[in-house]
């Protein structure tokens, strides 16, 4: 038996999570709020201004391309380790243990990244409600030990939670969004947000480099395999509605929130004042009220983004541990709450080591621990798209166990965009992370990542030539 299928890699976890459970989780790391309070509001500034609504429809529709030869491959990859066990299949296991070190690094720079900004969400919270002002990064621990001490329990635990969390968050920008159209915007309803013309003005691909940065998490579907009632049914379905529920929700949400600026005057209000564009929006079209349940829903939003790293990152090094790449001890099952607790304790380590870090270097948790760390997490989850869209691609073309479309035409044409979009990622790394310095070094962190895993998986094929093996 290798360690591929899935009574090596999943044994003892507890399979309970359905269709519904797995989407909350991985749309709760895109953070419908965070995107809509504080990503948008950027594109419209800074990226191609009224365009953003169709940067969503388009990197949407790359993603169902893509998620097309995902999902077919499901069946056939019995691991839960999601992007590098799909690399390791059609790339090799070289490639895959590097597609394994990528996804640590780029999960864990994301973690770092949304919380720190949990921190100061909660800060600016706790400052208007109580005159208290309190550290970000006090704040940010806080957060750290709840969702640890989620993460170590069973998974349906957290989804439950994020559940509610979800629901409360996509609730309010809904009603936000309601109240523009009903109250017909700042100067009536509008399409031009929705034309070419709107698209291809203003700095097309940093719109596009943003708007990946708002689907992180989609694809995480295949870490919770082992937890899945049915993962050949149930993976590929949330898959696909966790896509389409991104890309609708953005485009709509972006599209009302032009709207209610005004078209005509969208772009220069977002350049002037992205922080406090969708707190505003909630106070125009509703009340002070809404304003302040926008506040706090926005932390509640980070909360629910980093509880769903902190698992995709716990099951990666269980999978990893499992097959005796990493420490056994990390493959570990708890045995009351049958979860993978020893990988989830130390990605608790890790991150609340690293953000410590951070706080003692004296970086700004938005401006400079967010947009860098954030920025290095969209490279990485573009790198890792098209390595696991090529490795769809070289499977069917080698097995034919697919359809045309599903294993050729469809990986092909993802592969394509996605190439495409990492060009222009990579060209424009300095703006989102503000110098050429800190892009080069950010860059390299994540090409050091593969690397290191390239020459990890060389030293178990020298040293542990039978678990190495078993990876094929």
């Amino acid at each position: 038996m290798t360690a591929t299928e899935a009574p090596s890699t999943g044994a003892g976890l507890e399979r309970t999570l359905g269709v519904p459970q797995i989407v909350f989780m991985v749309v709760a790391v895109a953070a419908p709020l965070t995107v809509f309070a504080g990503l948008i509001p950027l594109m419209l500034g800074t990226g191609n201004g009224i365009g953003t609504p169709v940067d969503f429809l388009i990197v949407g529709a790359v993603l169902l391309l893509f998620t097309v030869g995902y999902s077919a491959m499901t069946p056939e990859v019995r691991s839960a380790g999601a992007f590098y066990s799909y690399v390791q299949r059609g790339l090799g296991t070289t490639s895959g243990l590097g597609a394994a070190a990528l996804a640590l690094v780029t999960y864990s720079v994301l973690m770092i990244a949304v919380t720190a900004y949990l921190g100061a969400a909660a800060a600016t919270v706790v400052e208007n409600f109580t005159g208290l002002a309190v550290p970000w990064w006090v704040l940010s621990a806080v957060g750290l030990v709840l969702i640890g001490v989620l993460g170590y329990r069973n998974v349906e635990v957290s989804a439950r939670v994020l559940g509610v969390l979800l629901i409360a968050e996509i609730g309010i920008v809904a009603v936000i969004d309601a109240a523009i159209v009903l109250r017909g915007g700042a100067d009536g309803l509008s399409a031009q947000p929705l034309s070419w013309s709107a698209f291809t003005s203003g700095a097309v691909g940093t719109g596009i480099m943003f708007t990946v940065f708002g689907f992180v998490g989609f694809e995480a579907t295949a870490v919770f395999r082992s937890e899945a009632k049915d993962p050949d049914r149930t993976i590929p379905r949330a898959t696909y509605i966790a896509v389409l529920i991104i890309a609708v929700v953005y485009a709509v949400s972006s599209w009302a929130m032009i709207i209610g600026l005004g078209v005509d005057h969208a772009s220069e209000l977002a350049a002037a004042d992205p922080e406090g564009l969708a707190p505003g929006l909630a106070t125009r079209y509703l009340s002070h009220v809404a304003h302040d349940v926008v506040q706090v829903l926005l932390v509640t939003s980070f909360f629910a983004c980093i509880l769903t790293a902190h698992n995709v990152v716990s099951r990666y090094l269980f999978a990893l541990g499992r097959q005796e790449a990493v420490p056994s001890r990390l493959g570990a099952v708890h045995p009351v709450h049958r979860s993978p607790h020893a990988a989830s304790v130390l990605t608790s380590v890790v991150i609340g080591t690293l953000v410590a870090l951070t706080a003692v270097a004296g970086l700004h948790p938005v401006t400079e621990v967010y947009a860098w760390f954030g920025g290095a997490g969209t490279l990485g989850l573009v790198a890792l798209l098209t390595l696991t869209s090529a490795a769809v691609l070289v499977h069917f073309r080698r097995q034919r166990t697919a359809s045309p479309w599903r294993g050729t035409v469809a990986p092909a044409l993802a592969l394509l965009a996605l190439v495409a979009i990492l060009v222009l990622v990579v060209s424009n790394f300095e703006l989102l992370v503000g110098s050429r310095a800190l892009a080069n070094l950010f860059l390299g962190v994540i090409a050091a990542a593969f690397v290191t895993g390239l020459l990890w998986a060389v030293a178990l094929r020298r040293r542990r030539p039978g678990v190495y093996a078993a990876f094929e």
